[in-house]
């Protein structure tokens, strides 16, 4: 599928690179359009900048035109900022003028929870994909274009202009957070950005659209991106895997975690957000960081942006302070960090330098020669060490302490970062030298190591996926297509056991050898036929929990258990389930001596079929002992779901029982995510719980299914 066109990502260039922007509200007063105006207006002469208001001949010195109509040439972009009624008749006339694109700062849409206003939004979406003036917004407040000092927003803050240029691409669905904790964070942190952009509401232009743009972007390195609910998700799953395979970083602020978070989603920017499990799930899937404060978002995407990647997984830590170097060593340590123990050479070393004071260890603690020139040939014994692929310095950063890190710092392609414990408020010249370095700055040790173990798990996924690649899915066969068709104009909205197992079976996924039986003599024939011992359970569509009613028994060894067993559940559903249709007892072969795991997929209305894995039985729900991904999965996928569920223990062999076919269920997970990827749109709920894994090479058995259709 494609999810983007040239026009789209030609317009969003024209937006961040404008050689002429129109000003549709521009006003000499300090509101919207006023701010608007004034910030378009600091490119200087590098952008025409047009001033559209027919109350105005001249505004701020420049010529104002009563329309974009008017104006004498067709504008890169125009800035809408007028009351929401007139927004559209303002793009049809910059449409008629020829303009490249448009970012609607007016709000009053869909976000107000009206519907009116709702389809009022979908009406400027249509205008500007029928037209070609492909818009941000509504309800934004502008973008940014940092390397070229070109700021096309409605941003309060006069500060905003002092901001550097850097390696960091920054799409923000809330205008206020772009331009408030984000843009002040980066100018107290030193970090840069190469553009700013408020997507708003999305009545056209999303933030996936944006950052699709980035990807092309040379100058831009990672995306940091905030985000309250995607318009699109699979596409924003697409630009995830574009992405990795272009080795950019994504950095994701995804909100809606609560439900209090998800309901302010919905009011700001009417954003529908999905399971926050689902999420997680496919940003850990496609590679994508998540991260959940805006302070970690700007660490984790400048450690990524300015640093080398790490070859080796140990950490040297250094710092002149004991203290400082043992909080520190147990935050890496709980991030499951390494920081290997010195070579003796390297110990040796660093003793001679510091003639009997501190400690010549990793971490080390220098004491006083944190300050001194020493402090470099300390940090150049640590750094070389052979499996050390990070340095790590924690210290007040002084002017020449700041020189002697960068030395060392350009003389290796390694990672130095720093923790800064110092004082804030009077931060010393040498943070400022770090910063302009593009030396990451930390200032707390919890967050340097999530930084830092982020960063590990960034590379250690993308190298893994560079090799196995994404899921594709396969076609499917004309058994798997005669299936769909029948559970198309199926009438039922779930199917019993037997038939569920049938459909499994098109994907090829194994079940238990069953029949079934109407009375009690034709279960007797059919558990001859499987051999004792056998399951009895009821085949009906209505009973879907059977030990609820008394409608399983296991363990049957003979005729008579048998015979006990068929009239006990048909008179305990008569009882509990009268009016359940019965379509007989199902009679199945036993299976005991496999470890249970239950597989299941569910449909998010955002991100489409979620395959599920965990401990089977009851205890799924009450451990809550799972792993997800999107469908479809890979045989890498699937084995990364099976490492991730604490139960998986079992599988290798518990007490004496012997190891499991981990192989085999690996394959029934990817079978399972072909077949919720091909059944969306007709299942609304697939499990099959249990899944018996058997002992290795004897493959797994389906013990129980349901499905429900649409």
């Amino acid at each position: 599928m494609t999810y983007w066109t040239e026009p789209q990502l030609a317009s969003i260039h024209k937006m961040l690179n404008p050689r002429s922007i129109a000003v549709v509200g521009a006003t000499e007063r300090m509101q919207y359009g006023g701010r608007f105006l004034r910030s378009v207006m600091q490119a200087g002469d590098r952008v025409n900048i047009y001033p559209v208001n027919p109350r105005y001949d001249e505004l701020l010195g420049l010529p104002c035109y009563p329309s974009v109509t008017d104006l004498p040439e067709s504008p890169d972009a125009v800035g809408i900022i007028v009351p929401y009624h007139r927004v559209i008749p303002v793009l049809r006339e910059s449409a008629e003028k020829g303009a490249g694109s448009g970012i609607v700062i007016s709000a009053g849409f869909s976000e107000r929870g009206v519907e009116e206003r709702r389809q009022l939004q979908l009406q400027l979406g249509n205008v500007a994909r029928d037209t070609g003036v492909h818009i941000s917004g509504p309800n934004c407040l502008g973008l940014a274009n940092i390397k070229d000092d070109i700021w096309a927003c409605s941003s309060s803050s006069p500060s905003g202009m002092q901001l550097k240029s850097g390696n960091i691409g920054l799409v923000c669905q809330s205008g206020a957070s772009a331009f408030g904790p984000f843009l002040s964070r980066a100018l107290g942190r030193g970090i840069g950005y190469s553009y700013i952009v408020s997507t708003g509401n999305e009545a056209d232009l999303e933030a996936a659209d944006f950052v699709r743009y980035m990807l092309d972007d040379d100058d831009t390195k990672v995306i940091a991106l905030f985000i309250e609910g995607f318009k699109n998700a699979r596409k924003f799953m697409e630009v995830a895997r574009l992405a990795a395979e272009r080795g950019k970083p994504i950095v994701a602020v995804k909100i809606g975690r609560s439900d209090l978070g998800a309901r302010a989603a919905r009011s700001h920017t009417a954003a529908l957000t999905g399971s926050d499990e689902a999420y997680d799930a496919a940003f850990e899937q496609y590679g994508v960081t998540r991260v959940h404060d805006w302070d970690k978002l700007l660490e984790v995407a400048q450690l990524l942006a300015d640093s080398p990647p790490v070859r080796q997984r140990g950490i040297a830590l250094v710092s002149h302070s004991g203290g400082v170097c043992s909080l520190t060593a147990d935050n890496l340590g709980d991030a499951g960090l390494e920081l290997p123990e010195l070579s003796e050479p390297a110990r040796n070393g660093i003793n001679q330098i510091l003639e009997g004071f501190g400690w010549a260890a990793n971490p080390a603690d220098i004491t006083g020669h944190a300050s001194r020139e020493t402090v470099e040939p300390i940090m150049e014994h640590m750094i070389t060490e052979p499996g050390v692929g990070a340095l790590l310095v924690a210290s007040s950063a002084g002017e020449d302490q700041a020189k002697h890190i960068i030395n060392v710092r350009n003389r290796h392609d390694k990672l130095v970062a720093f923790l800064y414990t110092g004082n804030e408020l009077g931060a010393s010249g040498g943070l400022d030298l770090l910063k302009y370095a593009r030396i990451p700055v930390f200032h707390s040790p919890q967050n340097l190591a999530s930084a830092m173990r982020q960063l590990h798990d960034y590379y250690d996924w993308h190298e893994s996926r560079a090799e196995a690649g994404f899921a594709a899915l396969p076609d499917m066969s004309p058994e798997q297509r005669a299936a769909l068709a029948g559970l198309r104009s199926s009438e039922r909205s779930a199917l019993t056991e037997h038939e569920a197992k049938w459909v499994l079976d098109k994907w090829d996924i194994p079940t238990t050898s069953e029949r079934r039986a109407s009375d009690a003599d034709e279960a007797v024939d059919a558990a001859r036929e499987i051999g004792y011992p056998v399951v009895l359970k009821i085949e009906s569509p209505d009973i879907l929990h059977k030990t609820e009613v008394g409608a399983l028994a296991a363990g049957l060894a003979d005729e008579r258990a048998v015979r006990e067993a068929f009239d006990r559940i048909m008179n305990s559903v008569a009882t509990h389930a009268p009016d359940a249709e019965v379509k007989g007892v199902l009679v199945q072969e036993m299976v005991s001596d496999g470890v249970e795991v239950i597989v299941g997929a569910s449909y998010d209305s955002q991100l489409g079929p979620v395959l599920l894995y965990g401990l089977g039985g009851v205890f799924v729900e009450a451990l809550r002992d799972v792993a997800l991904r999107l469908c479809p999965i890979s045989r890498l996928d699937a084995r990364e779901m099976v490492a991730e569920v604490a139960g998986s223990r079992l599988l290798q062999g518990f007490r004496g029982s012997p190891k499991a076919d981990v192989e085999a269920l690996t394959d029934a997970l990817v079978s399972v995510s072909h077949m919720a990827a091909h059944l969306e749109g007709t299942v609304a709920e697939l499990d099959i719980n249990p899944l018996a894994v058997l002992p290795e090479g004897r493959g797994v058995k389906a013990l129980d299914a349901l499905i429900t259709t649409h």
